[in-house]
């Protein structure tokens, strides 16, 4: 009996049908990057972090304790929602324009708006800490602000990039073709 979806030459079957991969939209919001295992690393401890609180609200539950148990699955949604958000943050991209996801405030910035995106060698924050160290960082410079108070969109000290220098190269220079692609026709 085959299994065509447990084999590797799927993908070369006359049958597969062509249709557009979900990348394809422009129009829709993607990340032209992966998360970092740091990010992902903390992402899981998180969750990992919040079944122990959702175990301990249960059992609160069964000792007869509905207030404590409340309280208990309460922390552990916030939890579970502040992995997500990390998990979430970062430099998006669309069609619309670019948009710098954090922890809880997000900024997007038409490509109308956008002057340049460049990456720039400057002191940068190690996995967001306040310790700077030598880095890269790519820079958005915006029409209606000045180029020396500019955020970096990304670094590659940051918890995405972190001891992987190919992969922060290929997200910078993806979002460059983008600012270039999309701030000339906007």
């Amino acid at each position: 009996m085959p299994l065509p979806f447990l084999t590797a030459d799927r993908a070369f079957d006359e049958r597969a049908d062509d249709s557009a991969l979900p990348f394809d939209d422009r129009d829709h919001w993607r990340r032209p990057y992966r998360p970092g295992p740091w990010r992902v690393a903390a992402g899981a401890l998180l969750l990992l972090l919040a079944s122990f609180v959702l175990l301990a609200a249960v059992i609160i539950a069964f000792a007869g304790s509905l207030t404590g148990a409340a309280i208990c699955a309460g922390l552990a949604v916030l939890v579970i929602a502040g992995s997500l958000r990390l998990l979430r943050m970062g430099t998006w991209v669309s069609a619309q324009g670019l948009r710098r996801v954090g922890f809880l405030t997000t900024q997007t910035v038409p490509w109308a708006q956008i002057a340049a995106v460049r990456t720039a060698q400057q002191p940068v924050r190690w996995l967001g800490l306040p310790r700077t160290v030598q880095g890269q960082a790519l820079i958005l410079v915006r029409r209606d602000q000045r180029a020396e108070g500019q955020q970096p969109l990304l670094t590659d000290r940051n918890a995405d990039f972190l001891a992987r220098h190919e992969a922060f190269d290929r997200a910078a220079d993806s979002i460059e073709v983008w600012a270039d692609e999309y701030g000339r026709t906007a």
